[in-house]
């Protein structure tokens, strides 16, 4: 990606806190993965998987941990930091030729009592509801709907035709992804007379401090307590959390996955691609569901599990192994029932 104005080795170093070995006044007018950099961009390396990339790359300069400054070539500046990763999110932050431009478009609608500190970002055709509360270096997207009495904390950045229901609250340096709905009713219902009677939703749905949310996902509010997801949490594209559902802090939520409601999710837990919670489950701290798992009963902190029903791996993994070893047994059983007959 282009940066919106030229920069040197040297100012990237004092913006992240690097050392520069090499040349600081060379100049970078953009950011580009390693294999693809050429003199004019800025890299980065984040781990001994990025040795044999470091030896090829273009790169005029390359953020890097200083166990990989050694294998930064000669021709290019090595800016030495501890975090990489971190390091070249926060020049894109500064530099990005995206980067917001602050202020309240003409198209924008911002309804009555509403309220903000500090510079925000509103885009085309975005709608803000009565009541609402945006911190500090907010940012929504055009199309964006935030309904009345929504509450956003500082830094969080809603793109395009993405809805915040009402009263929805996001903590600071939330991400909501393009197409993301949040705080929408519950899928409730209960048979009257015959007929689906929809349960009323009225809890609410809570979203902590740098948690991010991917495209297309859906975060139901409460119906009878909020649906809350932790602090540090990722959710990717294409994600359903039902309604009631707690999930902790620092957990990933991979693509396509489905929580059904009332479900807790505790702390640092993944959920590989098309993984499936039945309602009313724990699934334990520090666990690991693999991809395409039918979880239908808790699982216990630490635990890895796959399969359907979901159980422990390994044991998965035999069972696989014991059918591989029957199936020539099987034939041969029918070759003997065949000769029988």
């Amino acid at each position: 990606m282009r940066l919106s104005t030229a920069v040197t080795a040297g100012q990237v170093a004092a913006l992240v806190g690097g050392e520069v070995i090499g040349v600081p006044e060379r100049t970078l007018a953009g950011v580009a993965p390693l294999d693809a950099a050429g003199p004019g961009d800025l890299a980065f390396a984040a781990g001994p998987g990025s040795v044999a990339r470091l030896a090829e790359t273009r790169a005029g300069a390359i953020l890097v941990p200083s166990a990989l400054a050694t294998h930064v070539p000669p021709d290019a500046t090595a800016i030495v930091v501890p975090a990489p990763v971190d390091a070249v999110q926060r020049v894109i932050a500064e530099f990005g030729a995206d980067r917001a431009e602050w202020g309240i478009h003409p198209s924008a609608t911002i309804g009555s009592g509403t309220r903000w500190t500090g510079r925000i970002r509103v885009g085309p055709a975005a709608t803000i509801g009565r009541d609402v509360r945006l911190g500090a270096g907010c940012q929504i997207g055009a199309g964006s709907v935030i309904e009345d009495g929504a509450r956003l904390g500082a830094g969080c950045r809603v793109e395009a035709q993405v809805t915040i229901h009402r009263d929805v609250v996001l903590g600071d340096r939330v991400v909501v992804r393009t197409g993301a709905r949040i705080g929408g009713p519950g899928f409730g219902y209960v048979l009257q007379d015959g007929r689906h009677v929809r349960v009323p939703q009225l809890a609410g749905c809570r979203i902590e401090d740098d948690v991010e949310i991917g495209a297309n996902t859906a975060v139901d509010r409460g119906a009878t307590r909020d649906t809350v997801v932790g602090a540090g949490s990722k959710i990717d594209n294409l994600v359903q959390v039902a309604h009631n559902v707690r999930i902790g802090s620092h957990c990933i939520v991979m693509a396509q996955v489905g929580i059904a409601g009332s479900s807790v999710v505790e702390d640092e837990v993944m959920l590989a691609g098309q993984a499936g919670l039945a309602d009313h489950l724990t699934v334990g701290k520090g666990s690991r569901v693999a991809a395409q798992v039918g979880v239908i009963g808790n699982v216990a902190p630490g635990a890895t599990v796959s399969g359907y029903p979901a159980r422990d791996h390994r044991s998965v993994l035999r069972q696989t192994a014991a059918l591989a070893r029957l199936t020539p047994l099987v034939d041969t059983l029918e070759r003997i029932a065949q000769h029988d007959e």
